[in-house]
């Protein structure tokens, strides 16, 4: 049977309960393949039972261990309410990763506060009210890693300023919550993805498809991540190697964040991409 091919000690996770929100697709369906093949009960929250059941039975018949969860993370005593149910049927929850996030394209002048709001709501206050709750009902008293995905914005997010602004708020959110919690044996880090190559790259229509299939040329390693990319380095953070890494984000991006207009990208050899994950499909929008 064909299985992830993750660079990780096999059962690194064995005995440990993580929590994946937004498990459902994209680079959350791929941090649970790679979670639960290294032997973590792996526990999925997302909006769409649909989607959280295909998971589930990819999992399952790669040999792993999953559940899930339908919960909108946005509505604070569902959150609270679901943690609750985790804890009392799995007991200690050693790992939580915040992946479940979402945006539409376009200008801030067109952007109303309704869809602002919903933005936010979404990158930043879910994921603050998810790793409150673990943190108040488990982690205070057992300890444990937190992983929030956030986005490359240090350069703005022209035609998603809704989403930059809930990144960057998550990614101070991640440098606070790892002072505060240090205490308790909690520790808080970020990744930071760049241009990936998923499934969510085909919910966009309109100009931004023209767009995607040149995002490449703006990389200086002139290709786009793929998930497992992304997955590799936040199962490096949740793991024991990360025990003394608190506060931190790690860009994912193939350096695409560093830079200016002014440096050319010349063409790009010698870098290879890491395809660790066996159920990985490329975007339809990348297929021609």
């Amino acid at each position: 049977m064909e299985s992830y091919q993750s660079i990780f000690k096999p059962n690194l996770f064995e005995g440990s309960t993580l929590i994946v929100t937004g498990g459902g697709s994209g680079i959350g369906r791929c941090i649970t393949h790679e979670l639960a093949s290294l032997g973590a009960h792996t526990i999925i929250v997302g909006r769409k039972q649909e989607k959280l059941d295909t998971v589930c039975n990819e999992v399952q018949a790669d040999g792993g261990q999953i559940s899930a969860y339908c919960c909108d993370i946005r509505d604070e005593e569902a959150v609270e309410e679901m943690v609750t149910e985790c804890i009392a049927q799995h007991g200690i929850i050693s790992g939580l990763v915040n992946n479940a996030g979402g945006q539409f394209p376009a200008p801030i002048g067109a952007i109303n506060k309704k869809g602002f709001s919903a933005v936010i709501n979404t990158n930043l206050i879910g994921g603050f009210l998810v790793a409150k709750a673990l943190y108040n009902r488990s982690m205070n008293r057992h300890g444990g890693a937190i992983v929030n995905i956030i986005a490359d914005m240090w350069g703005g997010m022209p035609g998603m300023a809704h989403s930059g602004a809930a990144r960057a708020g998550m990614d101070n959110f991640t440098k606070t919550a790892a002072i505060e919690w240090a205490c308790c044996g909690v520790r808080v880090n970020a990744v930071a993805p760049g241009w990936i190559q998923s499934s969510g790259m085909d919910s966009y229509k309109g100009p931004i498809q023209a767009i995607i299939p040149k995002l490449k040329e703006s990389v200086p390693l002139k290709r786009l991540g793929l998930e497992a990319e992304v997955s590799s380095a936040v199962t490096f953070l949740l793991s024991p190697a990360a025990s003394f890494i608190s506060g931190a984000t790690l860009r994912v991006d193939g350096a695409a964040s560093l830079g200016n207009r002014v440096w050319p990208l010349p063409d790009a050899k010698n870098n290879q991409p890491y395809e660790g994950f066996h159920r990985a499909t490329v975007p339809e929008i990348l297929r021609t």
